[in-house]
C-alpha cells in the first residue's frame, strides 16, 4: 500500500473534491435515504433490524449507533448490518455499471454508524463518504479483474468501509493497512449470479460486507492484524489505483428510476416508449421479445412468487410497465403477483441474448431492445436502450428529488422529507451532522 494511497485516505478534504463529484455525493445521500426509508418497512428490513437489536448489542464501554429509521441503539456493526440490508431490500439504490454493483448500500449505513461516535461536520461526513465510495469502486474493479467469480458488492464494499472507517477513527498507516486487509479477508465472497438464479433475501452481500468493514476497523484499532488486501496490494491490482485522487470513479455513479435490478431497466424503458408511441394497451399485445445481454437473460422471472423474485426479474417488471404504465412501490407489493394481465404478459415474454449486447456488457454497458408482437399480426420494435440514470443519460436533480419524495413521503411524511432534503442540499455547510442523523434514525411515524 503506497504512501499516496494512505495519504488519500487520511488527508482527503471536501475542498479537494471536484464540484461534479461533490454533487454526486450529495445526490447519493438523498437517494439512499429515500430507499432506506422504504426498505426499513419490508420483511427483509424488519427481520434484520430485530436480529441486530437481539444479537449485535453495544458493549457498556464501547461505541454505539442508532439503526436507520428505527431509533434503537446497537453496536456500530449491528447498525451497519441492519442499515445495509434495509437499503438492499429495495433494489433502487445507486450503483456503478463498470463494477457491476453498488457502493452506497454498504458505505452509507456504515458511515452513519461511525458518525454516531464522532462530532463531525457535514464536509467531514462527505469527505469520508468519498473515500468509502472511491475505494469501494476501485477495489471492485480490481477484484473482478483478478478473481474468477462475479462477487457481490459486499465483497469489495467491505474494503471501502474499512478505508472510510480508518479515516474517521484516525488510524495510523499500519493500522489502516491492517483494517483493509481484515475487511477483505473476512468480507463475504458471495457469488452474485447465485442470487440472480435464486432470488432471495441474501441479495447483494452488503448486509455482511458493511459490518465486516466496520468490525475490521475496530479490530485494527485494537491491534488485530490482517493479511494484505489483494484488491489493493497485489501486482494485478496496481492499474486500478492509478490516478487515485485526481480521477474519480464516483463520477460514474448511476441512479435508478425503478426499484428493480438495473439490468431490466432498458427493456422497461423500451416497452414504456413503444406503448406510448403506438397508442397501445396491454390487450393489443400478444407476446414480448426482449433482446439483451447474457446475464440479464438469467433474470427471467416470468412466474415470480415473492417480491425478491420481482426485484431480480426482467419479464415481470417489464410486464408491469406494459400493463400499468409505471413501476412504483405498488408494483412490488404482493398483490401484483396475482394480477392476471401482468401475469399473462410476463408468461408471454421471451429473453434473447445478442453478441452485440454481450460485447457492450463487457465494457460495463447495459443495453436492450424490445419487440412487441401484436394481436393484429403486426410487430413493432424499439430502438436500443441504455438505462436512464447512467452518467451518459442522467437523471436530473429534480428527478432525483421526485424519486426521493415518491419513496419517502408515504413512510416519513412530507414535513420530514422536506427537512431531510433541505439538510442534504446544504450538508457541506453544516457544522455538525447530528441533526441529520436524528432525522434518518428516528423511528418512522414520529
Amino acid at each position: 500500500m503506497t504512501p499516496d494511497f494512505l495519504s488519500f485516505i487520511k488527508e482527503l478534504h471536501w475542498y479537494a473534491i471536484p464540484e461534479r463529484t461533490q454533487n454526486t455525493l450529495k445526490r447519493s445521500v438523498l437517494d439512499t435515504i429515500g430507499v432506506a426509508s422504504v426498505g426499513r418497512t419490508t420483511a427483509m428490513g424488519c427481520i434484520t433490524a430485530e436480529y441486530s437489536k437481539s444479537h449485535w448489542a453495544a458493549g457498556p464501554q464501547g461505541p454505539s449507533a442508532r439503526l436507520l429509521f428505527d431509533g434503537a441503539t446497537t453496536s456500530p456493526a449491528g447498525a451497519a448490518f441492519a442499515g445495509a440490508f434495509a437499503i438492499d431490500a429495495i433494489d433502487a439504490h445507486d450503483g456503478h455499471s463498470p463494477v457491476k454493483g453498488h457502493a452506497g448500500s454498504g458505505i452509507f449505513p456504515a458511515l452513519v454508524a461511525f458518525a454516531h461516535s464522532h462530532q463531525i461536520t457535514g464536509q467531514q461526513f462527505l469527505a469520508a463518504m468519498a473515500v468509502g465510495y472511491e475505494v469501494s469502486y476501485r477495489a471492485g474493479l480490481s477484484q473482478h479483474a483478478t478473481c474468477a467469480d462475479y462477487h457481490t458488492s459486499g465483497a469489495w464494499t467491505s474494503v471501502g468501509v474499512a478505508a472510510m472507517g480508518a479515516k474517521m477513527l484516525g488510524l495510523d498507516p499500519e493500522r489502516t493497512r491492517h483494517a483493509m486487509g481484515i475487511a477483505e479477508y473476512h468480507g463475504p465472497r458471495s457469488q452474485m449470479m447465485r442470487c440472480i438464479d435464486h432470488p432471495t433475501m441474501v441479495r447483494d452481500g452488503v448486509g455482511w460486507g458493511a459490518p465486516s468493514g466496520v468490525t475490521a476497523v475496530y479490530l485494527a484499532e485494537a491491534g488485530f492484524t490482517g493479511a494484505p488486501a489483494l484488491t489493493v496490494e497485489s501486482d494485478g491490482a496496481a492499474p486500478f489505483w492509478v490516478g487515485l485522487g485526481s480521477t474519480w470513479e464516483i463520477d460514474r455513479t448511476h441512479y435508478k428510476r425503478y426499484p428493480v435490478c438495473r439490468w431490466a431497466h432498458p427493456a422497461i424503458d423500451a416497452v414504456s416508449d413503444l406503448m406510448a408511441d403506438h397508442g397501445l394497451t396491454s390487450e393489443n399485445v400478444q407476446a414480448v421479445q426482449i433482446n439483451t445481454f447474457h446475464n440479464a437473460t438469467r433474470l427471467a422471472g416470468q412466474r415470480p412468487k415473492t417480491a425478491d423474485e420481482i426485484a431480480y426479474g426482467i419479464a415481470f417488471p417489464t410486464a408491469a410497465m406494459l400493463v400499468r404504465g409505471k413501476i412504483g412501490l405498488a408494483e412490488l407489493a404482493p398483490a401484483i403477483l396475482t394480477d392476471a394481465e401482468v401475469c399473462r404478459i410476463a408468461q408471454a415474454t421471451t429473453l434473447h441474448e445478442t453478441a452485440e449486447y454481450n460485447e457492450k456488457a463487457e465494457r460495463g454497458e447495459r443495453w436492450a431492445d424490445v419487440v412487441l408482437h401484436l394481436s393484429d399480426g403486426r410487430s413493432v420494435q424499439s430502438k436500443p436502450y441504455l438505462p436512464k440514470g447512467d452518467p451518459e443519460n442522467p437523471l436530473s436533480d429534480s428527478e432525483i428529488s421526485a424519486k426521493f419524495h415518491g419513496f419517502g413521503d408515504g413512510v416519513m411524511g412530507k414535513d420530514r422529507t422536506n427537512r431531510i432534503e433541505d439538510m442534504v442540499t446544504t450538508l457541506d455547510t453544516m457544522p455538525c451532522v447530528r441533526p441529520l442523523l436524528a432525522l434518518i434514525c428516528d423511528p418512522l411515524g414520529t
